[in-house]
C-alpha cells in the first residue's frame, strides 16, 4: 500500500487535497511547514510528497533541497502543489528539485490521474 505525505500550512488545503486523494491512496499523513515534512519523511518514508512552497518555518523550496541532498531519497516523488503560479516559478521549482509542479486551484481528477501515474498505479 502507498504512503502519501500531505504538507500545507493551511489545515483547508490540506482537508481537500486529502478528500481529493482517499480514493487513490487511503494510507496519508500531513505536515504543516516542511521541516515537519522532513522528520516524518526520515521517521517513515511516504511514497510520494504533496509540497506547498509558502509555509512558515522551512518553505518548500527549502524542504525540496534539502530531501534532493539525502542520496537515499533520490527517486522520491515530491510535487508541488502551489498557488506560486507567476512566470519563472515554476521554472524555479522544477530546479530546486521538485518532480512536478503544480498550481492551486488543481483539479481533483488531474492531481488523482498524476499521483496514480507517480505512484505506478494503474490510471481509472
Amino acid at each position: 500500500m502507498s504512503k502519501i505525505l500531505i504538507v500545507d500550512d493551511n489545515r483547508a488545503s490540506r482537508d481537500l487535497l486529502r478528500a481529493i486523494l482517499k480514493s487513490v491512496c487511503s494510507d496519508i499523513v500531513e505536515a504543516k511547514n516542511g521541516q515537519e515534512a522532513l522528520d516524518l519523511i526520515q521517521q517513515d518514508r511516504p511514497d510520494l510528497v504533496l509540497l506547498d512552497i509558502d509555509m512558515p518555518v522551512l518553505d518548500g523550496l527549502s524542504a525540496v533541497r534539502k530531501i534532493r541532498q539525502d542520496p537515499s531519497l533520490a527517486d522520491l516523488p515530491v510535487v508541488a502543489v502551489t498557488s506560486f503560479a507567476m512566470e519563472g516559478d515554476r521554472d524555479k521549482g522544477l530546479a530546486a528539485g521538485f518532480t512536478m509542479y503544480l498550481t492551486k486551484p488543481v483539479r481533483a481528477a488531474t492531481l488523482r490521474q498524476q499521483v496514480q501515474q507517480l505512484l505506478g498505479h494503474t490510471v481509472t
